[in-house]
């Protein structure tokens, strides 16, 4: 669990947050429902608004699991299951591995992925929330989030949960989108959220409110070295943030303390 201190300074930092035209970051109460109605078109338009290049980044934080055999992984937000699906497209490391949503539409898109991929007994799913991850400390090698940690409604707990089920020098690997340094590429990439985003979300979704929400959410999150802070509160070392494609998504990546230095065992 996270420290009062610790709660609060991360509290303030979300509370705070704002978009470059002044709105205020919007609930994540009860955002589960609104990943319910999606469901049906969510892979596709993944895959239009981001030009495919969602695919590319998931493939990409594999790159940063523990260098160990046989691991144990749980994916949060779980979705539609991509990320999971491209870690073992991606890494012969991993025996066995957990999603978690809080959307049951989701999950059902994930079965029958993960059986249609022939992995069900390898992957398993439930339902569950980030808030509240049902195992027990220091369960897995490797936890991931991709394009989920911005829905929760605490960050700072969900970071502390993240590095409670983490055995002792496993990594949390998040993936999540930011806003580009770039004023120029910025502009335009602001331009693609509030003005194309929603209007092609809704055409193909019928569903306006969630693509509002997505840019609102991408707009007033913490990114870069502000996240980063994040994680290093909740415990988490050597901490680094990977900027791709021009800083649209990054990859943020951390440790949790080994019990023992093995550098000091000769």
């Amino acid at each position: 669990m996270t420290s009062d201190a610790t709660r609060t300074k991360g509290e303030k930092v979300l509370n705070n947050s704002s978009s470059s035209n002044g709105r205020a970051a919007p609930s994540r109460a009860t955002v589960w429902r609104m990943f319910d109605r999606i469901a049906p078109r969510y892979d596709l338009l993944n895959r239009l608004l981001s030009l495919r290049r969602d695919v590319a980044w998931r493939n990409k934080v594999a790159r940063y699991l523990p260098d160990v055999n046989q691991q144990k992984v749980l994916d949060i937000a779980t979705g539609t299951a991509d990320q999971l699906l491209s870690l073992f497209d991606k890494s012969d490391r991993i025996q066995s591995a957990v999603g978690i949503d809080l959307s049951p539409k989701m999950l059902e898109l994930s079965q029958k992925k993960i059986a249609a991929r022939k992995l069900d007994d390898r992957i398993s799913l439930m339902q569950a929330d980030a808030l509240q991850i049902p195992f027990a400390d220091g369960s897995f090698d490797a936890v991931t989030i991709a394009f989920g940690i911005r829905n929760v409604a605490d960050v700072p707990e969900a970071l502390a949960e993240m590095h409670r089920v983490l055995k002792p020098g496993g990594k949390a690997l998040i993936l999540e989108f930011s806003l580009p340094r770039n004023w120029l590429v910025r502009k335009l990439y602001s331009f693609h959220l509030r003005g194309i985003l929603p209007r092609l979300g809704a055409m193909i979704s019928g569903d306006r409110y969630a693509y509002c929400y997505l840019n609102e959410t991408v707009e007033t999150f913490p990114h870069g070295e502000e996240f980063c802070d994040l994680m290093r509160q909740a415990g988490f070392t050597g901490v680094q943030a990977v900027p791709l494609t021009f800083g649209i998504a990054t990859i943020y990546h951390g440790g949790k303390p080994p019990l023992f230095d093995e550098t000091t065992v000769s």
